[in-house]
Parts: C-alpha cells; structure tokens; sequence
C-alpha cells in the first residue's frame, strides 16, 4: 500500500454480491451551506459482476433517458453510466423518494421500447456526442426489454417491484 490518501466512495463500500438488480437505491442526500439539497441515486440494471450492457446500448439508453427523465421528474441535474455498464448514477436536486425515480426510469424504458425511434435519440451527431458512432437503438431496446421483464426494485437487497 502506498501513501496516498483517498476519499471514501461510498458505491465501493457497496457488497455488490448481495444486491438485487434492477433497481434504484438512493445512496445519499448532501445539503448545501445554504440548504439545497442534491440526491444521488444509483440505478442499477443488470446484476453485479453477472452482466454488464454492451457500451453502444447503454450510450444509447444514456442519451434517451437524460432527456426522458427531465420530462418526468423535476430536478434531474445528471445521469451518468457506470464504467461497469451496469447502471447509472442519477443527481438530482431535492430528495425525490426512489419510487418516484423507480417510476420515471419504468415508463422512460417503456418509451425507450415501444415508443422512441431512432429519430427520437438525442446527440447521435459529431457536433452532439463526443462519440457519436457507437450507439445502438436495437441494443437500448433489447436492454431495456430485459429490464421491464425483471421489474424495477426500490430497495437493493430485496425484490419490492414498482407496479
């Protein structure tokens, strides 16, 4: 071990052999020095370390959720995926409860789905994404069906479906 000083983080803290995905956790609420505060989420679609989305798929589900989700759920700062591919980190402002998330992440994938065309897909150009060429709506749909199948859990350790 060396010297050097890290800060906790607390997703590495996380047993990720005992979580139960898909979900949506709610893994801490920071206040402000003037009292805002920010809610980070994580949402995790596939199980630890069992599976991980293929990286175009999951580009593409990240693009069409940041807009999806500002639709419905007020306060989304970002979504993010984790370079495990099996989720994302969502920030939000306010403390939205997990089943508020958990519903809004629900009814996105549903749209993702049945509803969103390729058209549909924001930041698909050179000028829009920093790496434009590796999408795939086929895969984000495929994904997203997976996920729908399995239902989405609002405590990580326990199957407690949303309706």
């Amino acid at each position: 071990m060396t010297d050097l000083e890290l800060a906790e983080v607390e997703s590495f803290s996380l047993d990720h052999t005992k979580v139960l995905a898909p979900y949506v956790r709610l893994i801490g609420v920071e206040h402000g020095p003037k009292g805002d505060a920010i809610s980070n989420f994580d949402i995790r679609l596939v199980q630890p370390n069992e599976g991980e989305i293929p990286t175009a798929g999951l580009h593409t589900i990240e693009h069409t959720l940041a807009g999806l989700l500002r639709t419905r759920f007020e306060g989304l700062i970002d979504i993010s995926p984790f370079g495990c591919r099996t989720g994302f980190h969502i920030i939000a402002w306010g403390e939205p409860t997990a089943a508020v998330v958990a519903q809004a992440i629900k009814a996105s994938l549903e749209d993702i789905v049945d509803r969103v065309t390729w058209n549909d897909v924001p930041g698909t150009t050179a000028e829009s994404c920093g790496n434009y060429r590796d999408h795939s709506l086929h895969s984000a749909k495929e994904w997203a069906k997976v996920v729908l199948d399995q239902g989405i859990s609002i405590d990580a350790f326990d199957r407690s479906i949303i309706a």
